[in-house]
């Protein structure tokens, strides 16, 4: 049977693109080898097919670039992202491993980047949940990852004991009981899972972070090696649909009526 995706979902995709865009490759100190190995390991590769299959294009908002370019998930001014510590603010200027990825760019550089690629993106989602808000007076936003089977060196979260499923969340935006739904139906399709581990949150937009509880939200994150080969990318077809098909039966069956019931109590 076919998942019906309530119209009050929001897809957001931040970290499936491998796009560089050719004016900007002269920014990054990388070799083109160099550079399609930070690609591989730094992508989420292939989450718009594997979160949004079936999806109406209204309900997703994606980031057309690389993370590398702009990263879409963090927060514009460093002074707040705790990922700039490690040269992965929203302007990455290190790799993975700590090397050098692009020198410090001037404000006029850093400012054209975040006009062209991370506003408009921000925007785009911003205007996703204003219009799920005014049809249905409520939203879930999908934050849509993947995550490699061992850390890699910039990661805080070294044990390398990782679930196949990460379910992130945010103490203000996701329901306590849509976690736990969420945990136990992926439990129940044999997969490991764990709550806020290796990585937490879920992102919101900021005119609604913190302040209205209509807004819902929740991080999803697939360990890479069950659905793909982590050398090449290529996907592993047999795993990939059923895997696909889980996720979006998952928040369907769990988050209708637990999302409805949280709006209420607020």
């Amino acid at each position: 049977m076919k998942t019906i995706i309530p119209p009050w979902f929001v897809f957001h995709v931040p970290h499936d693109s491998q796009l560089i865009p050719s004016n900007i490759r002269s920014q990054f100190s990388l070799s083109e080898e160099e550079l399609e190995d930070e690609l591989l390991k730094m992508t989420d590769h292939h989450t718009l097919a594997l979160f949004t299959r079936g999806v109406s294009k209204a309900q997703i908002v994606h980031s057309k670039i690389s993370r590398l370019v702009v990263d879409v998930e963090r927060f514009a001014d460093d002074t707040q992202e705790s990922m700039s510590k490690v040269g992965m603010g929203v302007i990455y200027t290190r790799t993975h491993n700590g090397g050098e990825l692009r020198s410090s760019l001037n404000r006029t550089q850093r400012n054209d980047l975040l006009s062209k690629w991370y506003y408009p993106h921000h925007l785009a989602l911003t205007q996703a949940v204003e219009s799920s808000l005014q049809s249905y007076d409520k939203c879930l936003v999908i934050d849509c990852h993947s995550f490699p089977s061992m850390p890699l060196p910039y990661e805080s979260n070294k044990l390398a004991d990782r679930p196949e499923i990460c379910i992130g969340t945010n103490t203000y935006h996701t329901p306590q009981k849509l976690s736990e739904k969420l945990i136990g139906y992926f439990s129940n399709q044999g997969l490991t899972v764990k709550q806020n581990t290796p990585f937490s949150d879920a992102l919101v937009p900021m005119p609604f972070y913190l302040k209205d509880k209509r807004v819902s939200s929740v991080m999803i994150e697939v360990r890479r090696d069950i659905y793909l080969n982590e050398n090449t990318a290529l996907i592993k077809a047999n795993h990939f649909e059923s895997l696909s098909s889980s996720i979006r039966e998952a928040i369907v069956e769990c988050s209708s009526h637990i999302i409805s019931q949280s709006i209420e109590k607020n």
